[in-house]
């Protein structure tokens, strides 16, 4: 059986990491996906999908993404089920992240990797060149 989903939205809020009793660290945080098509009022809608994360990426995910960002998650679906205090049955679902990858170049980081490329120096050169091509 095949369980596979990949999702690319940005996140709706900084990721919340926690520790589970044995320290395992998961973090949990929700994309705002849009979908594909427009509804008849030329809008897209937008869903808000929860995503959570172990280990590893739990801890990439909660260093290195925040509010806004994009990013995309590939894991599988997950649906919970748990009863409330007052006894209600619930039900969530949910993506277990096994990846998860940045949807774009942080605009800042992009800013100072071009501010920090060396330039050569520039030069002016006398060219010889009659415009005439040698064939």
């Amino acid at each position: 059986m095949l369980n596979h989903i990949a999702i690319m939205g940005r996140l709706t809020k900084d990721p919340e990491i926690r520790r589970t009793q044995s320290g395992t660290p998961v973090a949990s945080f929700t994309l705002a996906v849009e979908r594909d098509f427009k509804d008849d009022s030329g809008t897209r809608a937008t869903d808000f999908i929860d995503c959570v994360a172990w280990r590893n990426t739990a801890e990439f995910v909660s260093k290195y993404f925040s509010k806004g960002r994009m990013a995309i998650v590939s894991g599988r679906l997950q649906i919970r089920t748990w009863q409330d205090k007052d006894g209600n049955n619930r039900k969530v679902a949910e993506v277990v992240a096994d990846s998860v990858y940045f949807g774009e170049a942080k605009r800042n980081d992009r800013a100072e990797a071009s501010s920090n490329v060396p330039t050569a120096p520039s030069r002016e050169y006398e060219s010889d060149d009659d415009g005439d091509f040698p064939w």
